[in-house]
């Protein structure tokens, strides 16, 4: 019985951080949107084959949302099929982030604009690798 009220207790926290640490994660990255762009001055434009196109806040937000919530959901089935999922999670999420480089460094246009992207993917990567990770079952 105490277990399953243990459990209880601990599910609606591990849920909170979760969610914190996808917006942690999305807040941060818009802050570095937000200091390059604007406050430096950094053109963030990105190439995907002939196209060129600005990366604006929306896609900054709604990129960071998407990849933060197919992490918690990947982490959730982990948890639910294996007793090394923090493990397992943590190795396919540095795999990702490191994949997720290659466009930035394909496809932004100019070196401000690389460099920028680059530190926008390792920020994010970063603050949901740690706090993702932090939340998983032992």
């Amino acid at each position: 019985m105490e277990n399953t009220l243990q459990t209880v207790a601990v599910r609606p926290n591990r849920r909170r951080d979760r969610l914190l640490t996808v917006f942690a994660a999305t807040a941060v990255a818009l802050l570095g949107w937000l200091v390059a762009a604007p406050l430096v001055g950094v053109e963030l434009i990105a190439r995907s084959g002939s196209t060129e196109q600005r990366v604006t806040p929306v896609a900054v937000v709604v990129s960071t949302l998407l990849a933060g919530l197919a992490g918690w959901a990947l982490l959730a089935l982990l948890e639910r099929l294996t007793a090394r999922a923090r493990t397992a999670w943590t190795v396919v999420a540095v795999l990702v982030l490191l994949v997720s480089l290659l466009g930035p460094l394909g496809g932004g246009v100019g070196s401000a604009a690389t460099l920028t992207l680059v530190a926008l993917h390792l920020v994010a990567g970063a603050v949901l690798i740690t706090g993702l990770r932090r939340t998983a079952a032992r």
